[in-house]
């Protein structure tokens, strides 16, 4: 299964958006609020949130497991049990969008539609059934996305960053060369690839993005490629070298010498569950996880707590929980992967992703955030 590696259409878009109007204050002359959703190919997410400085606050948000994309990997289609929950979902989404009056927002949808045979019905519908427009967008706008969610969590030291995020049905890879950027610019300059990965020639110093790849294999669709494998260890194992062998087209996965300054953020609900897992959570803690950073070894003394649990003891860890649990082993599989590839002590666990970098994309090019204090 080859990686994709589309380009084009998600640059299009994100020129389109950074031509948007100024929007208009709410009445009682706070900021006016945004929206992004987030349809993957496991769940349904949603925030609304304000700029506030050189970042924004929450209003309002959603999150729903809708597996969009059960069955996809044997039918090439969205069944109608998973479009029948999301639509759901979406309109739940709708209500908030309504009662908050939001006018600047952002939809979209990833990997599940843009693999389903059916995915424009399943679009019509959600326009039809909830005045929704959702945008399916290219993997790489949903790669540049996630690094830019990320950039505040870029140390001034690191000069070699790798963002990875493990998403339901892809996992996006970017590789940057921070460098030659000076330390007090580094998170700015990420934020300045949202307007795409290939920067105009210029002389101020820019983040270089060496490579960047996304492999069309996620926890759900991981999973159910190896669904057949009964031996939990074995098919862990089997997950984790299948992953790897479809990092081969990433050049970085081909460098020999050791990389100095080198950092890894994560960002996925895999992530931030070992994460949780590391610090003994039995209730999840935004504050405690986003952000903390984590040892290759801290990282394989969790997942080999989770094999030794087996499926019954991952079940009943309220660390994992009920809603993660099915699948939090080939995300551990990606995780030790990645780790295998590039040994650091210097991951850093993002809960953001592709809601905030839809956010904060849509804010910078509405000049609203002050990107000054990052």
């Amino acid at each position: 299964m080859a990686p994709k590696r589309p380009h084009g259409a998600g640059a299009q878009a994100m020129r389109g958006a950074s031509r948007a109007p100024q929007p208009v204050p709410r009445a009682d002359g706070s900021p006016a609020l945004y929206a992004a959703l987030d349809l993957g190919t496991n769940s349904c997410r949603m925030l609304i949130a304000e700029p506030r400085g050189a970042g924004f606050h929450v209003v309002d948000s959603f999150s729903k497991s809708v597996q969009l994309g059960m069955g996809l990997e044997r039918s090439g289609r969205l069944s109608r049990g998973s479009m029948a929950r999301t639509v759901q979902a979406l309109r739940i989404c709708q209500r908030k969008l309504k009662r908050h009056k939001v006018k600047r927002m952002r939809l979209v949808a990833t990997e599940a539609c843009r693999r389903a045979l059916n995915a424009k019905d399943f679009i019509d519908r959600v326009h039809r059934e909830t005045g929704l427009r959702l945008d399916i967008i290219e993997p790489e706008e949903e790669a540049r996305l996630a690094v830019i969610s990320c950039a505040p969590l870029v140390s001034p030291k690191t000069e070699n960053l790798l963002v990875v995020d493990i998403g339901g049905g892809s996992t996006e890879l970017v590789w940057i060369d921070l460098a030659h950027v000076p330390k007090h610019d580094r998170p700015q300059a990420i934020m300045r690839l949202h307007s795409g990965f290939k920067q105009a020639l210029t002389d101020v110093p820019e983040a270089r993005v060496v490579d960047w790849i996304s492999v069309p294999l996620g926890v759900a669709t991981l999973r159910e490629q190896f669904n057949d494998v009964e031996d939990d260890s074995a098919r862990f194992a089997l997950m984790s070298w299948f992953f790897e062998e479809n990092l081969s087209d990433f050049s970085p996965y081909h460098a020999t010498e050791p990389t100095e300054r080198f950092q890894i953020v994560g960002t996925s609900g895999t992530v931030t569950t070992v994460a949780a897992s590391h610090l003994g959570l039995k209730r999840y803690d935004r504050t405690k996880v986003d952000g903390l950073r984590m040892t290759s070894e801290q990282i394989d003394t969790v997942i080999r707590s989770y094999l030794a649990m087996g499926p019954g003891g991952r079940r009943a860890d309220p660390r994992i929980g009920s809603d993660r649990h099915a699948m939090i082993m080939s995300g551990a599989a990606i995780l030790q992967a990645l780790m295998r590839c590039w040994p650091t002590n210097r991951l850093s666990v993002a809960d953001r992703g592709l809601r905030e970098g839809l956010l904060y994309a849509q804010m910078s090019a509405d000049g609203v955030l002050d990107t000054d204090a990052l």
